[in-house]
């Protein structure tokens, strides 16, 4: 038998015979490889291919069109993945008939109609399809789970919608449709839909067109609608979804640049950072295994067995947990990936056939057994050095400190906080995270130093809390690996907080607006003086009691229309802003008081300005611009003063001012402090008047902080309780001999207990300071690619106080709390002197 065989046969009998720290190793190494694969097969399986989502796009039919706006110029992209409207000179089309559309297409068309909109059903609006799902050319684009399909007057929905056949369906507006089946999207689990073959479509905005929303038709066509047919029918209004034209995945030449290197460094640095900080939890829990099987190892090494048999023996232990919570955790990762698409579709989002994606998740899994292997490699090398006569005397060895150590450590440190000046000021935050590495693995190095440096304090401590240090100390190889596992997962933690949370005030700071918060804004687009007359009576009739103040759009003597703009620098990005056109009452909506001195400045022809860095010698820079009229540059007087909310910006204009400058100026605008309900049907009321109408609401800043940044504490959670436990079982285990003195001397339960937890609160509490320090270093660091905006822009720092406070203090007293509770009462033992 070789010896390797034998190792291995020795490594799964020892294993088996210490289930519970077999399998705490085996979730170390196993469970970075489960949450890797189950992310990898997770994102795969959500990407829904444009082949995979052919059926659910096109059923059976060949084509289906889209009938863009009249006036609407559409030019789609030869690679089908982009399209773009107006500029150029191109004429803009007619809308065409379904007629003018089979003609097009060719002899043999059949056209089914299928238009896509929202639906108002109460407070909400509701995707919808109007089209016959008893057609052979919707096949497969929905599937029917219960009832029947609709006919006139009757709709189905899908199952998240909540309503099942025989119930009511009531429109905002519009007359009660009878739900007759329930229909599921093959790749959209949790999409709210109603189908129907007449449906009260509400009126879309043009941005809601070609891509997603508009009314249209399948087509079954004689022959392939292709590429070269696409120019034509575009130049018809219609966008083109096509079978035939489905783009393919053109091979592009391969090219090596700056972005490919920086994907490279991440991926590395992040191979290393697991891999490192794999080792370092898992040693410790190797290194009980080595304590409990010193005498057994003394024996074969007293029995003839050499050095490499000894450390051929401890790494098989690393390989055979390591290969077994690597096959469980892929596996595991593999089907929790899969499931977890399902469930995550069902949240929001798509999901497609399961798919693996082998290169990665193979790459994940030699990962993971080259980790176990790392993972035992200290141990191994210990037992191979240990001494066989000292063991079998049942005496503990010395562990000599290893000079050059401790000036390696500062050397790296020094490096990487030289490289982290530096890699502050690179765009994108890759280069901060490999200087942190840097740093990461010199307080590594540099840890036993520490431990040793900290245990002078010793003295000082209460007895048990004074037993615990000087016996971690005494044992810095063990403890060394436990406070660096503790540290590096503390610094990570610590660093992706401030990054996120500065990110989070940084988008809070730059959030802007032309209006306050509250304001409801009713634009119309161009239309004749009737037209308008109208429109607002209509809003005065749908809005009794709420004042309006009136805003004013701009045109020269031709009738184009031209927008008054500025730029101004906002939280350090440039911002353009449209200056609106108004007189005392918009004045006083958008300041939300009375402000004599603005007023004043407003009535004697200048313009008041929200944005105090765009006046410049109490001058205001405009562009006029119009899309069918020459452009203009416009210097006009300003004074700045403050608007009503703290975000606010913008610039009111005074009606003569901007007839001095050559302007005709017509109300074509209505403002008012109003939140409509949820379930308003305003916007269904003004188009009814004239579909030119748009109605919007400034609901203010609406973001929250990222919840993923308590699931990073979460994460912290196990592996510091974890590393901790494991190394405090080493340290009880290595304490046998003086725990088992006190109790031999009459000391209560609760004094070996202080003491097994004064092991885990030196080990947490020693690793979270560094980590600490070396957390918030790097975090400072990613505040400037993750919050500048461009030269000159300053980065914003937030310091997420109570998060920082979890980590750096919850954790350890946590991972104290579960080394206080752990079992410490031992038998009397025999002690040779």
């Amino acid at each position: 038998m070789s010896a390797l065989v034998a190792a291995l046969r020795i490594a799964r009998r020892t294993a088996w015979r210490s289930r519970g720290r077999s399998a705490l190793i085996m979730v170390m190494i196993g469970l970075p490889v489960l949450v890797i694969t189950g992310v990898f097969t997770l994102t795969e399986t959500m990407y829904v291919t444009a082949r995979e989502g052919l059926v659910a796009e096109l059923g059976t039919a060949d084509a289906r069109l889209v009938r863009t706006p009249e006036g609407t110029v559409l030019r789609q992209q030869p690679d089908g993945a982009g399209w773009s409207t107006g500029g150029g000179d191109g004429t803009a089309a007619r809308e065409l008939s379904g007629a003018e559309v089979a003609v097009l297409l060719g002899p043999g068309t059949r056209l089914v109609p299928f238009s896509t909109g929202v639906l108002r059903v109460g407070a909400e609006r509701v995707d919808a399809v109007e089209t016959d799902l008893s057609d052979p050319l919707t096949r497969g684009m929905l599937t029917l789970t219960e009832g029947r399909f609709p006919a006139a007057r009757e709709v189905a929905v899908t199952p998240a919608l909540g309503l099942r056949p025989g119930d009511l369906l009531r429109p905002s507006g519009a007359a009660p449709l009878t739900v007759v089946g329930v229909v599921e999207h093959p790749h959209r689990p949790s999409l709210r839909e109603v189908v129907g073959p007449d449906l009260p479509l509400e009126p879309m905005d043009d941005d809601f067109f070609f891509h997603r929303y508009g009314p249209g038709w399948l087509a079954d066509t004689a022959k392939p609608v292709s590429w070269a047919d696409v120019p034509a029918l575009n130049a018809a209004g219609l966008y083109v979804t096509s079978r035939a034209a489905l783009p393919g995945s053109p091979r592009s030449p391969v090219r090596f640049s700056s972005m490919d290197v920086q994907h490279t460094v991440g991926l590395g640095a992040m191979v290393i950072m697991v891999v490192l900080e794999t080792v370092l939890l898992a040693g410790p829990a190797f290194a009980v295994g080595l304590r409990r099987r010193r005498r057994e190892l003394a024996e074969i090494a007293a029995q003839g067995g050499s050095a490499g048999h000894l450390r051929t023996i401890v790494l098989a232990d690393g390989l055979v947990l390591g290969g077994a919570a690597t096959v469980v955790a892929t596996v595991l990762g593999i089907g929790a990936g899969g499931l977890g698409a399902q469930v995550v579709a069902r949240w929001g989002g798509q999901v497609g056939p399961a798919e693996v994606p082998w290169a990665p998740v193979l790459g994940v899994a030699a990962l993971g057994l080259i980790t176990g292997i790392a993972a035992a490699l200290v141990p191994a090398v210990q037992a191979a050095r240990q001494d066989t006569v000292t063991v079998l005397a049942g005496r503990a060895s010395g562990v000599a400190d290893r000079r050059g150590w401790p000036i390696a450590g500062p050397v790296l440190v020094l490096a990487g906080l030289g490289a982290t000046v530096v890699a502050r000021r690179q765009p994108g935050s890759v280069w901060v995270w490999v200087s942190a590495l840097l740093v990461m693995i010199g307080l590594v190095v540099l840890t036993p130093w520490l431990v040793r440096f900290t245990g002078r304090v010793a003295t000082r401590l209460w007895l048990p809390l004074r037993m615990a240090v000087r016996d971690a100390v005494r044992h810095r190889s063990r403890t060394a690996s436990a406070v660096a596992a503790v540290m590096a997962v503390t610094a990570t933690v610590v660093a992706m907080g401030i990054g996120a949370h500065s990110e989070f005030m940084d988008q809070r700071n730059a959030y802007t607006s032309a209006r306050p918060t509250g304001t409801l804004a009713i634009w119309g687009g161009p239309m004749g003086e009737a037209t308008w007359n109208r429109l607002r009576a209509e809003a005065g009739r749908r809005l009794p009691g709420v004042p309006l103040a009136a805003g004013y759009h701009a045109e020269d003597a031709q009738g184009h229309r031209y927008a008054l703009r500025y730029h101004v620098r906002w939280n350090g990005t440039r911002k353009r802003r449209t200056a609106a056109i108004g007189d005392q009452a918009l004045l006083r909506l958008l300041q939300g008081r009375h402000d004599p001195r603005a007023a004043a400045a407003l009535a004697s022809g200048k313009a008041v300005v929200f944005d105090p860095a765009a006046v410049r010698d109490g001058k205001l820079a405009l562009r006029a611009s119009s899309t069918s009229g020459p452009a203009r540059r416009l210097e006009v007087p300003a004074v700045a003063a403050t608007p009503a909310d703290e975000h606010q910006g913008g610039a009111l204009l005074p009606r003569a001012l901007v007839e001095r400058a050559g302007f005709a100026t017509a109300e074509r605008q209505l403002y008012a402090m109003y939140q409509p309900p949820a379930d308003s049907t305003l916007a269904r009321d003004l188009a009814r008047v004239t579909p030119r109408v748009t109605v919007a609401s400034e609901p203010g800043y609406r973001n929250l902080p990222d919840p993923g940044l308590w699931g990073w504490l979460a994460g912290a959670l196990v592996l510091v309780v974890g590393g901790t436990l494991a190394a405090t079982r080493l340290a009880a285990a290595d304490m046998r001999p003086d725990r088992a003195t006190l109790l031999a001397i009459g000391a209560p339960s609760g004094t070996l207990r202080m003491v097994v937890a004064g092991q885990a609160l030196y080990i947490s509490g020693l690793g979270a300071m560094v980590g600490l320090v070396a957390g918030t270093v790097t975090g400072v660091a990613l505040t400037r690619p993750m919050t500048t905006h461009g030269a000159g822009d300053p980065a914003t720092i937030a310091i997420p106080w109570p998060f920082m406070l979890a980590v750096v203090v919850g954790l350890p007293a946590l991972a104290t709390v579960a080394a206080l509770i752990t079992r410490t009462r031992l038998p009397l033992a025999h002690r040779l002197v």
